[in-house]
């Protein structure tokens, strides 16, 4: 697989993961602040990515996409998001 192939991929799977973590928190909850932070951190890298693919940055494009999902599945094990207990979109504890 060549590297446009595996950026391409990992673009399509962290936009998958966007789409399906949903903060866990309580609203009113210290956490909800911080799962929220993850979400925007996740956001902004998966952004960057798209970015930095358009430009023909792939390796740019790579390291970001993969910063992106690893704000997700972080935030998925601590139990900050609610991902559906999907372990193959997220990398979950158990």
């Amino acid at each position: 697989m060549d590297l446009q192939s595996i950026v391409d991929r990992d673009i399509r799977l962290t936009e998958r993961a966007l789409e399906k973590a949903a903060i866990a928190a309580p609203p009113r909850s210290h956490l909800h602040k911080v799962a929220e932070d993850f979400v925007t951190m996740a956001r902004a890298y998966y952004s960057d990515a798209k970015h930095f693919r358009e430009k023909g940055e792939l390796d740019k494009a790579l390291a970001t996409v993969n910063y992106a999902h690893g704000w997700l599945d972080a935030g998925a094990r601590l139990g900050l998001l609610d991902v559906g207990g999907d372990d193959q979109l997220f990398t979950l504890s158990e």
